[in-house]
């Protein structure tokens, strides 16, 4: 935390992409103002939560940065879990309430039988307990009043499924997955598949699209660093824009382009992409099948 010194804090135009480590029994949104007030950022988001009891990934946006945060929500996201067997929860997680106590029976070969059923597109039913909403009310309220209402089953896909470690009632596993699937719901399913119920110990996320843990700062060290260097932490917008495709622009179709016009492109490519003049993010657009590129989102100038 930043301790208040009684000053007025100055906010400040902070444009750029923070990599943070987030802390176990933090959420999210603690995390994002945390770090927000350590570069005194006048605007500021993330790309997405992280339960309290997960460590991990959380890029988070500053300034025109948060235009394409959007972006990275979209992206496949991948987890390392520690599951336990035998017993269930009524969170799916080791914060929960023990519902019931069934010891495993399985070896090595019959749960990695089991694991081959959850590789591809699967169906989920989502937990009681998530930020999903019902009638404007986070269905995790409703869980806590004791209340549990129907859920409609989504499809996911587990790209990759990867047991990495096993030792009698307790794994763990690499998960890479598509946007909107729920670890802990995933480590219930294989249990119950198991026949024992199983509930997930710990959640780390690893990567979010092409970004990796690798690369994040945790926020102990972040507040431990002079104002001065904790810029170097900072990369630019366009760090979660990677993975489109780069259209460059001239001067006058770049004047065009930062009004609000449609410019043409001499391009063979068609869709989302990020536009530039020189080095300098101007901003995401579309590129349509005549070869016009129409602006999307733009940055704005300093």
């Amino acid at each position: 935390m930043i301790p208040s010194n009684g000053t007025k804090r100055t906010w400040q135009r902070v444009d750029g992409v923070l990599l943070l480590d987030k802390p176990a029994g933090v959420t999210s949104n603690a995390a994002l103002q945390i770090a927000r007030r350590l570069f005194s950022a006048a605007k500021a988001g993330h790309t997405g939560t992280l339960d309290p009891m997960a460590t991990g990934l959380l890029p988070l946006c500053f300034g025109e940065a948060t235009k394409f945060s959007a972006d990275l929500l979209e992206a496949d996201k991948t987890y390392e879990a520690d599951v336990l067997f035998g017993i269930t929860t009524d969170t799916g997680d080791a914060e929960g309430e023990v519902l019931e106590c069934v010891a495993p029976v399985f070896d090595l070969g019959g749960l990695e039988e089991v694991l081959a059923r959850f590789r591809g597109r699967i169906t989920q039913i989502p937990p009681m307990y998530s930020a999903l909403k019902r009638d404007g009310q986070p269905l995790y309220r409703l869980a806590r009043q004791g209340l549990e209402v129907e859920r409609e089953p989504r499809d996911v896909t587990i790209s990759s499924l990867v047991l990495l470690a096993f030792s009698g009632d307790r794994c763990r596993l690499q998960v890479r997955c598509s946007k909107g699937t729920y670890i802990r719901t995933l480590a219930e399913d294989i249990g119950r598949s198991l026949g024992c119920g199983a509930h997930l110990t710990a959640l780390r996320r690893t990567r979010v699209g092409d970004l990796s843990i690798e690369q994040a700062v945790a926020l102990d060290g972040l507040g431990d660093l002079a104002e001065a260097e904790r810029g170097r932490w900072l990369l630019p917008p366009d760090t979660l824009l990677q993975s489109l495709h780069a259209v460059v622009l001239d001067e006058t179709r770049e004047q065009r382009f930062c009004h609000g016009n449609p410019v043409p492109v001499e391009s063979t490519f068609e869709g989302k992409c990020r536009v530039y003049k020189g080095d300098r993010l101007l901003g995401v657009g579309v590129v349509d099948v005549s070869g016009l590129l129409q602006p999307v989102r733009l940055v704005a100038t300093a």
